[in-house]
């Protein structure tokens, strides 16, 4: 088995479902983006370095392409291949003959008109020879009358229950960090495609939890974004290594993102979650707020006045929900390899 990882949250996912399949040889290749590749080694995965994440805006264009060519000449020899999101590994799969299983939750063409380049990126996501994804996903992102869909099946829950189920709460955890008690913030991502807006919210929130006496674990992006938290000392602790996200949302008091996965992660354990995405949410994220599971906002005001209203009760986890996920995720996987490989 082959399985690519792209992005800070995939070694989670794939270390969990892994420990859940039958015995195979496994081999992992990563992209050189944030702490991917530094989770993965944290996990014992090892993964071989494929290419890396674009920053330049002029060169962007080119990564996806640039990194499937890479991936079509240098990816193990496999019987089927793993992926999350990730285009590259399936063309680079169809490329040598290797059928492969896909999981994505993004589904974000399904709201926003005009997002050529995503809309382009659903299709070929639905070229892979399965795809997984939750129940409340809008299947049609991934079909076309030029590119069909593939077989796409679909689980009750979230991406994120799996990494959730099958990590272990590290009760020493706070002790690299100044404080005991905190909140976790995480930017937007706004030079992603499907974003409009322009501007942070992380000025204001930071500002209105230093005022309130709230400690922060701050996690930039690495854009430009570091610089928010040079003002506020002590009270906005920026980690000079990667730390497991898992980890900082099972002992914080909330977790905040500009994005989806954080939000999520902290959600399914049960915890409170924000999220000020600044766009149209995803069909999971939509869920979420309906359940009352995720607190969704662009204002500042209302997102800390949220955040400090939070009881101690309302922040115990509860990881029941997120197992029986775990396991209908792991089962149905087992049962693909299985097609592939008839």
């Amino acid at each position: 088995m082959w399985v690519d990882l792209v992005s800070p949250s995939h070694p989670f996912f794939f270390d969990a479902l892994l420990k859940r399949l039958p015995d195979v040889d496994v081999t992992a290749t990563a992209r050189q983006k944030t702490e991917t590749v530094t989770i993965a080694n944290s996990l014992g995965i090892r993964p071989r370095v494929v290419g890396q994440d674009l920053q330049h805006p002029a060169l962007r264009p080119f990564g996806i392409p640039l990194r499937t060519a890479q991936l079509a000449a240098r990816a193990p020899k496999c019987d089927v291949s793993l992926s999350s999101r990730n285009v590259m590994c399936i063309l680079a799969s169809k490329a040598r003959g290797v059928p492969s299983i896909h999981f994505t939750d993004n589904d974000v063409t399904a709201y926003i008109d005009g997002l050529t380049q995503e809309e382009l990126y659903h299709r070929l996501e639905g070229t892979a020879t399965y795809n997984v994804v939750p129940e409340s996903f809008r299947q049609a992102t991934l079909a076309s009358e030029v590119l069909p869909s593939s077989q796409v099946f679909t689980y009750d829950g979230y991406k994120e229950d799996v990494s959730v189920a099958a990590f272990d709460p590290d009760p020493t955890f706070t002790d690299r960090l100044p404080f005991e008690e905190f909140v976790v913030v995480r930017p937007e991502a706004l030079t992603a495609s499907y974003v409009a807006e322009t501007d942070s919210l992380i000025p204001d929130l930071l500002a209105g939890f230093a005022s309130a006496g709230v400690n922060v674990v701050y996690l930039p992006r690495g854009r430009g974004d570091e610089s928010y938290a040079d003002e506020y000392g002590d009270a906005v602790f920026v980690p000079d290594d990667p730390l497991d996200g898992l980890q900082l949302a099972w002992h914080a008091t909330c977790v905040l993102t500009g994005s989806g996965t954080m939000a999520r992660e902290a959600a399914c354990m049960g915890k409170p979650a924000v999220s000020f995405f600044p766009h149209s949410l995803l069909s999971v994220d939509r869920k979420m707020v309906e359940e009352g599971r995720v607190y969704h906002s662009r204002d500042p005001d209302a997102i800390l006045d949220y955040v400090v209203s939070l009881t101690p009760r309302r922040i115990e986890p509860d990881r029941s929900r997120s197992k029986d996920t775990y396991e209908d995720v792991a089962d149905l996987t087992e049962d693909l390899i299985r097609r592939c490989l008839d």
